[in-house]
């Protein structure tokens, strides 16, 4: 699909973490929900939508698209966006612009660090790593030269130590993620590396994401969007569990 016109009215959310974001673009501005979300989210999500549609006075009909978080991620909250985008887009008849992730963590650190990139003359790079629980990490590079994002090492799932000797050879610029946190003992990073362990897939990130994905023609019919799933386990037996935590240095998380 290649858009015909400009991305003016845009529905894009993100149930992949802890938290649901959900946006609303419309000429005249942006209407935003960020709370708790995890299992809150498949029941929350819907109610938050039609909130952001009434309050803007926003048709469905006036959409252009919906995007939403593909992952990787929870796999509940990958499950509860994408049923949601794909109903939505069947009953309006609108085209979805499916996100990666990893790549909105990184576009809301660099707005974290105030170089959201749309005017830098020299790229900049980010190691997006999250907490996968499992002992495990969601992880991915990414390049941004003037507000464009570009993905270097593609989303799959790792563990500290995997990521420490890709590390090794070239220290990153900038890491970003809760991984940060969960493995802070763990994870090997050296002084000039800047770490942003706050950032999230935030609706300040999904915006800029689904217009450049608009922009490159990558919508797709709501039958093709599909959650990006990069563990084929969702739960370890108490046998990997116990394993996992004696394996692990004292005192880490």
């Amino acid at each position: 699909m290649n858009p015909q016109s400009d991305l003016t009215h845009l529905l894009a959310f993100d149930t992949s973490t802890e938290f649901m974001n959900v946006v609303l673009k419309t000429p005249l501005g942006q209407w935003v929900t960020e709370e708790a979300g995890g299992a809150r989210a498949s029941a929350r999500l819907i109610p938050a939508i039609k909130g952001l549609m009434t309050e803007a006075g926003c048709a469905w009909e006036d959409l252009d698209a919906i995007a939403f978080g593909r992952g990787p991620g929870a796999f509940t909250g990958l499950r509860t966006a994408c049923s949601v985008a794909q109903g939505l887009a069947f009953g309006a008849d609108k085209p979805v612009l499916a996100l990666d992730t990893l790549m909105a963590v990184a576009q809301n650190a660099l707005f974290v660090l105030n170089t959201p990139g749309a005017a830098l003359d020299t790229p900049t790079f980010v190691w997006v790593a999250m907490d996968a629980r499992m002992d495990e990490i969601y992880a991915g590079h990414y390049r941004c030269e003037g507000g464009r994002w570009q993905t270097l090492v593609e989303p799959h799932l790792t563990s500290p130590e995997a990521l420490n000797n890709l590390w090794e050879a070239n220290a990153p610029a900038v890491v970003a993620g809760s991984a940060l946190v969960t493995f802070e003992q763990r994870l090997q990073l050296g002084p000039t590396t800047l770490r942003v362990p706050q950032a999230l897939p935030r609706a300040d990130a999904l915006v800029p994401l689904a217009e450049q994905a608009w922009e490159l023609g990558e919508l797709v019919d709501a039958s093709q969007a599909l959650p990006l799933y990069v563990r084929n386990k969702v739960a370890q037996t108490t046998a990997e569990r116990a394993a996992a935590k004696a394996a692990a240095p004292q005192g880490s998380a």
